[in-house]
């Protein structure tokens, strides 16, 4: 039987394509009420990302610079939703 590999859709940024690999991998979620991106934390979920990152690099760019990419986007987003109210 002939496997393919799907292909992701086009991403219009580099920090888009690390979102999606993220998102792909379970290393974020989005706030299901505000849509904010949250690190779910889980270092196994980080390793897929950037396993993904390092076997498919955005078009145009060095695996380095992926990697770095997702590294950025993980240091930018929290693990709760700022707009969320805490729990008590």
């Amino acid at each position: 039987m002939l496997m393919t590999k799907e292909r992701r859709s086009a991403i219009r940024s580099l920090r888009g394509w690390a979102i999606s690999v993220l998102q792909e991998a379970g290393a974020v979620r989005e706030c299901e009420t505000h849509g904010w991106m949250q690190d779910r934390a889980d270092p196994h979920a980080r390793e897929r990302a950037f396993d993904i990152a390092r076997q498919d690099p955005p078009d145009g760019l060095s695996v380095a610079a992926g990697i770095a990419e997702i590294e950025d986007v993980l240091a930018s987003i929290g693990d709760t939703c700022p707009e969320c109210p805490p729990d008590c």
